[in-house]
């Protein structure tokens, strides 16, 4: 969900950009402004901040277990590399 207090902000300052002539229509153009911000931005692809940490909590869980199995997988290299002992799993 978009924040609305940086939308109304940004048509706030927008607004505040209107030449003098123009100030009479300023709260009108600031709704409009607001209203073209929330359009565009709803049409944007993006993530609560919310989902964006679940996702990468579960990036980070995923590059953990990835690293122990490069680890777990090297060991039983190592074992089948050397000579004269049979391969066992490693103990977590």
């Amino acid at each position: 969900m978009i924040d609305l207090s940086h939308i109304d902000d940004l048509a706030r300052r927008l607004s505040g950009l209107v030449p003098p002539g123009l100030r009479e229509s300023r709260e009108e153009l600031q709704e409009n402004f607001k209203a073209v911000l929330q359009s565009g931005l709803g049409k944007l692809d993006l993530v609560t901040r919310e989902e964006f940490d679940v996702q990468r909590a579960v990036l980070l869980r995923t590059r953990e277990k990835l690293e122990e199995l490069e680890r777990t997988v090297a060991a039983l290299e190592a074992q089948l590399a050397a000579p004269g002992t049979t391969a066992s799993p490693p103990t977590h």
